[in-house]
């Protein structure tokens, strides 16, 4: 994986606008689960590349050590061997005198060789501690972003969950409304005057036959009357 496309991801996500997605989203929460999974991911793949680079920067600051460290070295083989040559030509012995001279060239080219390679290295563990500090705060951010997702997803879960119970004692208080004619109670209600009403048409109806039946009575009793006043006239003829 490319730093530099490491950095990129990180930049776009840390970037992210937590609530305008949410806005523009047409399921908030399949898409707060998707990122909370693009950033765990991201996030663990961002750890491997810091523990990378920082393992290639430790290698790098190892090989410094032992350049420099040789480079010293070097260097006092190259200073004991001058400093014999010194004594043998104090001494007159000029063909060793110029044997340890020409081993104190040789270990001064070594030192130099071992400064060299050191001084290559520095660059590169510049470079190196930079990208690292980088990954570092990138992934501290990511860290970061991740809580806040999490928190706002958790947020509304628990929004989602009171509206849903709220709903549910709204329609559940609404079924026991006395005055809402939609409600249990107010049918039962309604059945039962239509039941009394029901009554109040029979005992209507019964009453009325009973009034035709007292009608007939008495118009029987006028037409008895009428046919016996009829045969005494009859008679009295």
């Amino acid at each position: 994986m490319a730093k530099q496309t490491i950095f990129s991801r990180i930049a776009q996500l840390t970037k992210a606008n937590i609530n305008s997605l949410i806005d523009a989203a047409e399921d908030p929460q399949k898409m707060l689960d998707q990122m909370v999974r693009d950033y765990t991911n991201n996030i663990a793949e961002a750890e491997q590349a810091v523990a990378q680079t920082i393992g290639n920067l430790r290698m790098l600051e190892e090989d410094h050590a032992e350049d420099t460290r040789e480079a010293s070295e070097w260097g006092s083989k190259a200073l004991a061997a001058s400093s014999k040559a010194d004594e043998f030509r104090a001494a007159g012995d000029t063909p060793n005198a110029d044997k340890f001279d020409n081993l104190a060239r040789v270990a001064l080219g070594r030192q130099m060789q071992a400064e060299n390679e050191a001084s290559a290295i520095e660059p590169q563990i510049q470079s190196q501690t930079e990208i690292v500090e980088k990954l570092k705060v990138g992934l501290t951010q990511m860290k970061e972003k991740l809580g806040e997702i999490s928190r706002k997803r958790d947020e509304l879960n628990a929004r989602q969950k009171s509206a849903a119970a709220q709903s549910q004692v709204h329609d559940a208080l609404k079924s026991f409304d006395v005055m809402d004619p939609t409600s249990e109670i107010s049918r039962f209600e309604d059945k039962v005057r239509r039941e009394e009403a029901k009554v109040r048409g029979q005992q209507e109806l019964a009453a009325s036959s009973l009034d035709a039946q007292f009608n007939d009575l008495e118009s029987l009793g006028r037409q008895a009357e009428l046919d016996a006043r009829l045969a005494a006239l009859k008679n009295g003829k």
